[in-house]
């Protein structure tokens, strides 16, 4: 039976540093993220945010408790398997949207799958693409795209291969805000419509606006969650965390 959530972190630590120079960045975190779902992950710098999402992504290991991406864990396996697992059940998208510059865009967005030795669905790569609207661009490098376009290329290069969950770090951080505002849309639609699983890192109370669940992070723990959160209520959150 397949697990109602797409990401679980259970009772994780993650320290950095010895001795005096210890700094706790996720103490006993448990939480998890729906499938189907958008869920932004909150809070001041430095309360672990990212920390959080680089263990949930198999991006980093755990000093203790287990993580896992569908019914599958992470906790233990080899960088061999991890890779695998990247490969095969996870998108990223990133601030600095890690296009190849010599690459077209449909070869940029094709490109994990070809790494991980893996054909793309036509049907899904044309879904993607249209609902991105991309079509038109293809043929484009990156240098021929706007900073907007480059990040629609990248979460295309995410869903392409329908992976269980997307994770999203700061994806408007270098954006405009009209080209945030297209990028958000995107990512809420393939949640929507194409019943994706995103889970995106952000300070911006607006962007988290876009999500359907907020968690709040402060300290290395679990501080708070909102529901279909606000910019105002994203706002007064932060506030009261000291953000």
């Amino acid at each position: 039976m397949e697990s109602s959530l797409a990401a679980e972190a259970i009772d994780v630590v993650k320290v950095f540093g010895k001795g005096d120079n210890v700094v706790r960045a996720l103490d006993h975190v448990t939480v998890g993220f729906p499938t189907q779902r958008f869920t932004a992950i909150m809070g001041p710098s430095g309360s672990g945010k990212t920390t959080l999402m680089h263990c949930l992504a198999g991006l980093d290991t755990v000093g203790s408790g287990r993580v896992k991406i569908g019914q599958r864990e992470l906790t233990g396996l080899s960088d061999a398997a991890l890779t695998r697992l990247r490969g095969d059940h996870v998108g990223f998208v990133f601030q600095s949207f890690n296009l190849m510059p010599t690459l077209t865009a449909e070869e940029n967005i094709l490109l994990g799958l070809r790494l991980a030795g893996r054909r793309p669905d036509k049907a899904w790569f044309d879904t993607v693409v249209r609902t991105l609207g991309l079509s038109s661009r293809l043929r484009h490098k990156p240098s021929e795209l706007s900073g907007g376009q480059q990040q629609r290329v990248a979460c295309a290069r995410a869903l392409v291969g329908r992976p269980k969950v997307v994770f999203a770090d700061e994806p408007t951080g270098n954006l405009d805000s009209r080209s945030s505002a297209e990028v958000l849309s995107f990512l809420q639609t393939s949640v929507r419509e194409l019943g994706q699983t995103v889970v995106m890192v952000t300070h911006d109370p607006v962007a988290a606006s876009y999500t359907d669940h907020g968690v709040l992070l402060a300290d290395g723990r679990i501080a708070g969650r909102l529901r279909r959160p606000t910019p105002d209520a994203v706002s007064s959150a932060l506030a009261n965390l000291g953000a």
